[in-house]
C-alpha cells in the first residue's frame, strides 16, 4: 500500500429492496445501460463483492476572466454590439470562466481545425496532468498504482493521445489499461465513471477518470446575422479540467451504486456538436429545457427506486450546470428548494459550464457538507438528448 493511502475495510451489506427495476414511465425514453443482464443485476454489487469508492478528486484550471469584460473587449464586436446578444451572453449565468487563450489578445474564430487541435494538444496536457495528479495526492495513491486510465475530452483530439502522454509523464506502470471517451458531450463524465467502476469491481484494481476540455478554442466565425445559439454557446462554456480516483472497498469517499443513462427518442438535432474546417460549432436549442423538464423527474425516480430510495432521501445533489433554465427546471421538476442545486450554481457562476468535468467540480464543492451515509445524485445531460445520472453514498 503506498505511504498516506487510505485504510481499506470490508463493505457492511444490507437487504436489497429491489424487485426489479422499473419503467422509465416515458415511452420515448430509451435506456442506453448494458441490456443483457437483467436490471436487478445491472444495478446490484459486483460478483466480487467489491464496492467501488472515489477517494480522490483533483481540478486544474487556466487563467480566470471576467464576463463582462470578456462581452466588452472581444464578443461585442464579434455579434455587431447586438443588444439581445448582450443580454442573452451576460445573462448566461456566469460571472468568471477559464480560457486556455486571453480572448481580448487573441481571436482564433478564424482558426482552422488544425490550427485549433494543434493548440488543444499543447494547453489540454498540463490542465488534465496537474488535475489528475492532485486527484491521486487526495486519494494518497502513487501513480503506478492505478490499472486503469480513462481520459474523456470532447473538445480536441490527436495520437499518441493525452492517455499515452498522461501515463508516461504522471508514471503509470507500463501495463495500465486506457480507454479514451469522445465526443459524448456535458454528460461523459458518468459513462467514464461507469467505466471505471467496472474496472474496479471486476478486477479489484484502482482506476482513474480526468475530464479535460477547452471550448474557448472553437469561438466560430463571425455570423453574417444574428445567431443567438452560438451567442449562448460562446456566453456558457469555460476551459477546466476534472479528475478523480476510484478504489474498492475504500473506508472514505464517494461508493458508486449505480450509473445509468437514458436517451430522449427523436430529439437528436436539439444538441449538436459537429466538426467544421473551422473548429467544433456547438447547436443549442432553446427547446432543451423543455425536453428535460418531461424526463428528469421519470429517470431519476427510476434510479432511486431501483435501490430502495426516495428524493426525500438524497442529501446530495451534483447537478450539471447547463445553464441557468437547465438548473431551474431540474430544481422544479424534482421539487428540490434553492439550496439543493446552489453548489451548481456557484460553479456554473465561477468557471461556468466547463463540458464534461463540471459534474465532477459539483461534487467536489459538495464533498465536505456531506455526512457517511448521505446519499449523493449526480446528473448531467448532452447530445442524444441523453440524460446521465450516478448514485453515490458518502462514506
Amino acid at each position: 500500500m503506498s505511504p498516506g493511502r487510505r485504510p481499506e475495510t470490508a463493505r457492511t451489506t444490507r437487504p436489497d429492496p429491489r424487485p426489479a427495476a422499473p419503467d422509465l414511465a416515458a415511452p420515448d425514453l430509451v435506456s442506453t445501460t448494458t441490456p443483457a443482464a437483467p436490471a436487478a443485476d445491472r444495478a446490484g454489487p459486483a460478483p466480487t463483492g467489491l464496492v467501488a469508492v472515489l477517494t480522490g478528486q483533483g481540478a486544474a484550471f487556466p487563467p480566470a476572466f471576467d464576463q463582462r469584460a470578456v462581452w466588452d473587449g472581444r464578443f461585442a464586436e464579434h455579434y455587431r454590439h447586438d443588444r439581445v446578444s448582450r443580454r442573452l451572453f451576460l445573462g448566461c449565468g456566469v460571472t468568471t470562466r477559464h480560457s486556455v487563450v486571453d480572448p481580448m489578445a487573441l481571436d482564433v474564430s478564424d482558426w482552422t481545425t488544425g490550427e485549433r487541435m494543434r493548440q488543444y494538444a499543447t494547453d489540454a496536457f498540463p490542465l488534465a496532468r496537474d488535475a489528475l495528479a492532485a486527484a491521486l495526492r487526495d486519494a494518497g495513491l502513487a501513480a503506478a498504482d492505478l490499472g486503469l486510465l480513462v481520459v474523456v475530452s470532447c473538445t480536441g483530439y490527436g495520437t499518441p493521445g493525452l492517455d499515452i502522454r498522461l501515463a508516461a509523464e504522471l508514471g503509470l506502470a507500463p501495463d495500465v489499461r486506457r480507454l479514451v471517451v469522445g465526443h459524448m458531450g456535458c454528460y461523459a463524465a458518468i459513462p467514464g465513471l461507469g467505466a471505471a467502476t467496472d474496472f474496479v469491481r471486476a478486477r479489484g484494481r484502482p482506476a482513474a477518470v480526468v475530464c479535460v476540455e477547452l471550448p474557448s478554442l472553437h469561438l466560430q466565425p463571425r455570423p453574417a446575422g444574428r445567431d443567438l445559439e452560438q451567442v449562448v454557446a460562446h456566453g456558457l462554456f469555460g476551459d477546466a479540467a476534472a479528475a478523480v480516483v476510484i478504489e474498492p472497498d475504500a473506508a472514505h469517499g464517494f461508493a458508486v451504486l449505480d450509473t445509468t443513462a437514458a436517451t430522449v427518442e427523436a430529439t437528436s438535432s436539439l444538441m449538436t456538436w459537429e466538426i467544421t474546417d473551422r473548429g467544433f460549432r456547438m447547436g443549442l436549442s432553446p427547446e432543451v429545457p423543455n425536453v428535460l423538464a418531461r424526463h428528469v423527474a421519470d429517470v431519476t425516480g427510476g434510479l432511486l427506486r431501483s435501490h430502495g430510495r426516495r428524493l426525500g432521501d438524497v442529501a446530495g445533489w451534483a447537478v450539471h450546470p447547463g445553464g441557468p433554465r437547465v438548473v431551474d427546471v431540474v430544481t422544479e421538476q424534482l421539487g428540490l428548494p434553492a439550496s439543493a442545486t446552489a453548489a451548481t450554481r456557484a460553479v456554473l457562476d465561477q468557471h461556468g459550464n466547463c463540458s464534461s468535468g463540471t459534474v465532477l467540480l459539483v461534487l467536489a464543492a459538495l464533498r465536505d457538507g456531506l455526512r457517511p451515509g448521505d446519499d449523493v445524485v449526480a446528473m448531467a445531460f448532452g447530445p442524444g438528448l441523453t440524460l446521465c445520472s450516478a448514485l453515490l453514498q458518502r462514506r
